[in-house]
C-alpha cells in the first residue's frame, strides 16, 4: 500500500459516495487507474465495504447502552453459542469478545429506557451462558476523528 492507496482510502472514508472521477482527481490519477486501485483495495480486504451513517435519534433510537456480559464458561462451544444467539437480537449493533473481567461488550440501541428494559428482559437475560449483565448508558457521543483518520495518523 502506497501513499496513493492511502489517499484513496482517506477520500472514500470522507465520502463513500464520491464518484470515482472525483476520487481520481483528488489523488492525481486517471479514472481507470483509480478504478483499478479501488478494485485492488477491495480484493485485498483493505477496503472492506461501504456504509451509511445513521442518525439514530432521528430514527427514534434515543438510548445507547454499553453492556458488559460475563459467561459461566469460556469453552469455545459456549462462546460460539453465545455469539450465534447475539446475532439474532434486535438492537445489538456491535458485539466484541474482550479481555478483562467481562467476556463480551455489546453496544445496544433502544428507543427509550422502557424499550431497553424490554430488550434486557426478553433477550439479554436469556442469552446462553450469561451470568452477569452490567449496563452503562451513553450520555453524550463525543465526536472523534473516526476510524480512517486514526488508521492513517501514524
Amino acid at each position: 500500500m502506497d501513499r496513493i492507496d492511502r489517499a484513496i482510502l482517506e477520500r472514500l472514508a470522507q465520502d463513500a459516495r464520491a464518484p470515482v472521477s472525483r476520487v481520481a482527481e483528488h489523488v492525481g490519477l486517471s479514472q481507470s487507474a483509480c478504478t483499478r486501485r479501488i478494485q485492488a483495495l477491495e480484493s485485498a480486504g483493505a477496503l472492506a465495504g461501504y456504509g451509511a451513517q445513521m442518525g439514530r435519534k432521528r430514527l427514534g433510537f434515543h438510548v445507547t447502552a454499553l453492556v458488559d456480559i460475563t459467561l459461566s464458561t469460556q469453552v469455545e462451544e459456549d462462546l460460539a453459542a453465545f455469539e450465534r444467539a447475539v446475532s439474532a437480537v434486535p438492537g445489538i449493533i456491535s458485539c466484541a469478545l474482550v479481555s478483562g473481567h467481562q467476556d463480551y461488550r455489546l453496544t445496544i440501541i433502544a428507543r427509550d429506557l422502557d424499550d431497553y428494559e424490554r430488550l434486557h428482559r426478553e433477550h439479554l437475560g436469556r442469552l446462553p451462558g450469561v451470568t452477569t449483565i452490567a449496563s452503562s448508558f451513553v450520555l453524550r457521543d463525543v465526536p472523534t476523528r473516526g476510524e480512517a483518520a486514526a488508521l492513517f495518523a501514524a
